[in-house]
């Protein structure tokens, strides 16, 4: 092949690719926007004071935690101070190092309590099980280090609930988190997932554990992820729910029905990705036994993490990401058009694999070929001006959309600077921002091929809410 017909080839393959991707995030949109408006209708009455019938379903908050000694006390404080009528908390100390399980011993009176295991998961030894004479639903769990799904599968053998919420250790729950999450179980029994939205603490006002003003993050950095979990939670994944095709629900804010977790394995302890790939997992078994099920979205019960304020921190988050994503889709891949696999096999699982695995790939190289090409009079100025209208307006429209849908909906940075500073992130991180995270993206997939051991890497954080201070 020659250099003329290899440009030739590129330039419409890529610009194809392109237009493709875009379709489908736009499809997603049009869905999204749809969904988003029958939501809001349904749920107009939610600003109501909640009454609660003492029927609501109990649930069972499952907290891993490992080396967690300067933040464990205000987190569970925090849990302790949800609006929900029935729940537990239990506290799964992963074999910290440090003074994790004296702390949560001195501050909230735990003594040992002889109670039966039921090990209907396998996990790494229990060696006590405590209760708190303070707080008659705490119970706090001392294990050998296992890692997070370990934990997670110790405290699902343990939780009383018949469902379960897995919650990270560093977030924060608003207030009316669970009684908005557990909807979806109410309104139709055969839900064994839901997931709420995940947003950036960094720069919010925090008052004992709980975000009292929604403030933008002064670093450009974490104020680029915040457009950038807009567009993914509020199109991305409120997109497929409708289709019962969603298959992330976020480790650090999921509601789960407890024996269809048991029904498929419960987590794995062998991927660094166990949250993607337990969705995947459920979404393959429940279709291959035939069990009528659901996995949904829900938009406005919201969970707040610290994101990543340096580039370091930020590269091992995207890194763990994307090869969390190539491990869920691979060991799940007989989902994919399988003659049962509903959407979720013929559409969603194509989709992650095409745009989202292989996307980084594609989309670096396609530009850097383009670019290339046109510097050397391979391409036209209108083709190569057609591909990049393509890659990058359509990325910054649906950036600013998801802005846009962001306050028409749930409105929540009430200061009007916010959104324009919104506007500007969403427009400005499709330039550099984008294309370093699909670089990351590929690094991960090279690990994946060489067989290199996954790490989950010091995940720096600030974590200043934990103080009560303003996060910066």
């Amino acid at each position: 092949m020659t250099i003329s017909k290899f440009f030739l080839f590129s330039q419409w393959f890529f610009t194809i690719y392109f237009i493709a991707l875009h379709m489908c995030y736009l499809a997603l949109n049009a869905i999204a926007i749809v969904n988003i408006r029958k939501y809001m209708e349904q749920h107009s009455v939610n600003n109501l004071p909640n009454i609660y019938t003492g029927l609501e379903t109990p649930i069972s908050l499952l907290v891993p935690a490992f080396n967690e000694e300067l933040s464990i006390i205000d987190s569970v404080q925090a849990l302790l101070q949800l609006n929900y009528p029935d729940y537990e908390i239990i506290v799964i100390n992963d074999g910290s190092t440090d003074n994790t399980l004296q702390v949560l011993i001195d501050h909230f009176d735990l003594k040992v309590f002889p109670e039966a295991e039921y090990s209907r998961l396998k996990t790494k030894q229990i060696k006590r099980i405590y209760v708190s004479k303070k707080y008659s639903n705490i119970r706090v769990i001392d294990k050998l280090n296992g890692g997070k799904a370990d934990s997670l599968n110790a405290g699902i053998n343990i939780a009383r609930s018949p469902l379960f919420c897995a919650v990270d250790a560093d977030s924060i729950l608003q207030t009316n988190s669970l009684d908005r999450i557990v909807q979806p179980f109410i309104e139709d029994p055969t839900t064994i997932a839901a997931g709420g939205t995940v947003r950036i603490a960094n720069g919010c006002e925090i008052n004992k554990g709980f975000v009292t003003k929604a403030n933008l993050p002064h670093n450009p950095l974490a104020l680029m992820q915040v457009a950038e979990y807009l567009r993914a939670f509020l199109f991305g994944r409120l997109g497929w729910s409708p289709m019962n095709a969603i298959l992330i629900i976020s480790g650090a804010f999921g509601l789960f029905r407890k024996e269809a977790v048991i029904h498929v394995g419960g987590y794995k302890t062998d991927t660094i990705g166990e949250d993607m790939e337990l969705i995947v997992r459920m979404h393959r078994i429940f279709k291959r036994d035939k069990k009528p099920y659901r996995i949904t979205f829900v938009p406005d019960p919201i969970c707040w993490t610290e994101a990543p304020e340096d580039l370091k921190t930020l590269k091992n988050q995207r890194i763990r990401w994307q090869r969390g994503l190539s491990e869920s889709l691979m060991s799940n891949l007989g989902l994919m058009f399988n003659r049962n696999g509903g959407v979720v096999g013929w559409a969603a699982m194509p989709y992650m694999l095409f745009f989202e695995l292989l996307g980084p790939l594609i989309e670096l190289f396609g530009i850097i070929t383009v670019a290339l090409g046109f510097y050397f009079d391979y391409i036209s100025p209108g083709i190569a001006l057609l591909f990049f209208t393509i890659a990058f307006g359509f990325g910054m429209l649906l950036s600013v959309v998801a802005v846009l849908l962001e306050e028409m909906s749930f409105h929540i940075y009430s200061n009007p600077m916010y959104v324009v500073k919104l506007f500007f992130a969403s427009i400005i991180e499709n330039f550099g921002y984008r294309q370093l995270n699909s670089y990351w993206r590929m690094i991960a997939m090279y690990q994946v091929i060489t067989k290199k051991k996954a790490k989950w890497g010091n995940m720096t954080r600030n974590a200043s809410w934990q103080k009560g201070k303003e996060s910066k």
